[in-house]
């Protein structure tokens, strides 16, 4: 029912009669104001009501598409109220994306796995010999560990690659891509604890990341 509302909240948006709710009313404003595109918004309902499914990825491949079409997609409408029409800027935006849906499933899987719910690929968990159970346990074995680098790898990849032509991106694109250094920080703090995902400072907040966000924003970079 949520997902029918909001699928036919942004018809109804895009006809100018939005529902009276505040965030369908103010995204209609934003639609308005910046010409927001009406598939990008369609493609994140629609990812959204495929993965109430409620299981594992099937592998990596599909995780990062579940991040293209959500987080990926949500960057791009960020671009365009920015007024950003670029491809490299584009670009930037999927890698980003993709490096944010990896790393914040990483992130929530303690949370997940204190309610007996495993979302990481079973493609790189078979790989390594892990099973969901090892998960929801908080297993430290050296196999889990294993599998949290290959997932982790894998967002660290867009995140340079994404970096690799920032030179090309506008600068008016660069608070759509603060969020890097949030994903940065994670990434960095799950490595110097060996890619022990359980570890209690993951769950702890780093109070030098609002320093960082402001240097990067200084900076004008990602």
């Amino acid at each position: 029912m949520r997902m029918q509302f909001w699928k036919a909240a942004v018809e109804d948006i895009y006809r100018d009669d939005p529902p009276v709710q505040p965030v369908s009313v103010e995204l209609w404003k934003a639609v308005r104001r910046h010409t927001l595109s009406r598939r990008w918004l369609q493609r994140i309902v629609a990812e959204r009501e495929k993965d109430m499914d409620d299981r594992a990825y099937r592998n990596l491949q599909d995780l990062e598409t579940y991040a293209e079409n959500t987080q990926s997609s949500l960057l791009y409408l960020l671009l365009e109220t920015l007024g950003v029409k670029d491809l490299n800027a584009d670009h930037a935006a999927s890698h980003i994306g993709k490096a944010q849906g990896i790393a914040t499933c990483l992130r929530a899987t303690p949370h997940h796995s204190q309610k007996h719910k495993v979302y990481l690929p079973m493609d790189v968990c078979m790989k390594h010999g892990v099973s969901q159970e090892d998960f929801i346990r908080g297993s430290r074995e050296q196999n889990v560990r294993d599998a949290v680098y290959d997932i982790a790898s894998q967002a660290h990849v867009h995140l340079q690659h994404a970096r690799s032509f920032r030179k090309k991106v506008p600068t008016a694109a660069m608070p759509a891509f603060l969020n890097t250094v949030a994903i940065e920080d994670y990434l960095e703090r799950v490595r110097k604890v060996d890619f022990n995902v359980f570890h209690q400072s993951l769950q702890r907040r780093n109070p030098l990341l609002p320093i960082r966000l402001y240097i990067q924003s200084w900076k004008k970079a990602y």
